[in-house]
């Protein structure tokens, strides 16, 4: 496989960071396989997935695109403070753009907790574009467990080493990030405002919804709400002794699992 980071210009004068892997031997002529895309969490970036996306890429056959959203890496700078519509601009516009600046018009989403909410927002808005879909801590509404945990993680960045972890990949930009995030989940407007259920129906394609059991982050019920409002298509998974960051803790058995369901459900 070869990997290769690119920077990628947008309408607006923005740019974004890429990273795309693609297998480079070993397909049949005219064979067309879809594109696995990656959205990173509130504090994530493409470092943050680690060997993930190379792992499920070359487990598959498909190439992939991750990416840092404006903010993150060395993308652009984001408007900030954030807007309540972040999310859904992210879902509905920008990425929509970066898939048609590079061509590639079959993908696989693949999103992880804020991104997971991206991926579902994007699956409806791209409709048959998006082959599949599996999201892992998905929120579709702020729940009492998300909120705490923010909270929580507010007191440990001022008072831990949790800083200077996150610093190692998000540099200069560090207090910028996690100040975004705290501040915009912490607003009662926000927290009244989102509400995603509405993209949900929207959504054609085979759907993954997995959520840890030990998930600090997120309520059993927003998986069961996800898979509610999406029908038939869509299934729930729960993984017992794993918390907010499946492909992290136990990546061996997500991989597994993510690697069946899109085998299976794009033949």
């Amino acid at each position: 496989m070869q990997i290769r980071d690119t920077m990628v210009a947008l309408e607006g004068g923005v740019a974004v960071e890429v990273r795309r892997i693609r297998h480079i031997d070993g397909r049949r002529d005219g064979e067309q396989r879809p594109t696995l895309v990656f959205l990173h969490e509130s504090l994530g970036s493409i470092a943050l997935w680690r060997r993930f996306p190379e792992r499920l890429a070359k487990a598959t056959g498909f190439d992939a695109l991750i990416y840092n959203r404006l903010g993150y890496g060395q993308s652009s700078d984001e408007p900030l403070p954030r807007p309540y519509g972040y999310q859904e601009k992210e879902g509905e516009v920008l990425l929509p753009a970066l898939l048609d600046e590079l061509g590639i018009d079959d993908v696989v989403l693949i999103g992880h907790s804020d991104g997971g909410s991206i991926a579902l927002i994007a699956a409806g808005a791209l409709g048959a574009r998006v082959r599949a879909l599996a999201t892992m801590a998905a929120h579709i509404y702020a729940d009492h467990l998300t909120i705490a945990g923010i909270r929580e993680m507010a007191v440990r960045y001022r008072e831990t080493d949790l800083r200077d972890k996150l610093q190692r990949y998000h540099g200069d930009r560090t207090d910028d990030l996690f100040n975004a995030w705290q501040s915009v989940w912490l607003d009662e407007g926000f927290q009244a405002y989102m509400n995603f259920e509405r993209w949900l129906a929207a959504i054609q394609c085979p759907s993954m919804i997995i959520q840890g059991e030990d998930d600090e982050y997120g309520v059993p019920e927003q998986v069961t709400d996800i898979v509610a409002g999406i029908g038939p298509t869509a299934q729930a998974v729960f993984l017992p002794e794993v918390g907010h960051s499946p492909h992290l803790e136990k990546p061996d058995q997500v991989l597994e699992l993510i690697c069946d369901f899109l085998l299976r459900e794009t033949a």
